[in-house]
């Protein structure tokens, strides 16, 4: 059986060449053992004024849904929309 990061990294697969075809890319920094999933987005995403939307509508939506042991994912680095 594959690890709660294993699988958010799969579920975040299916969204990174979205992210990829943009410039952009996330990496999963850390899984807290209350079921938070720790994201920080990286390049053009990091300082994107649509990486809310990104990350609400995409990452998070598609770690929520695929395991069901994280509770919450926050992104470190979020850009506020303009």
């Amino acid at each position: 059986m594959s690890s709660i990061k294993e699988r958010v990294e799969a579920a975040l697969d299916s969204v990174r060449p979205y992210l990829e075809a943009d410039g952009g890319n996330v990496s999963v920094v850390e899984i807290t053992e209350d079921g938070t999933a720790k994201l920080e987005l990286l390049g053009a995403c990091g300082t994107c004024p649509m990486s809310t939307m990104t990350f609400k509508a995409g990452l998070e939506e598609a770690i929520l849904k695929s395991v069901p042991e994280i509770k919450k994912v926050e992104a470190l680095n979020l850009t506020p929309a303009a």
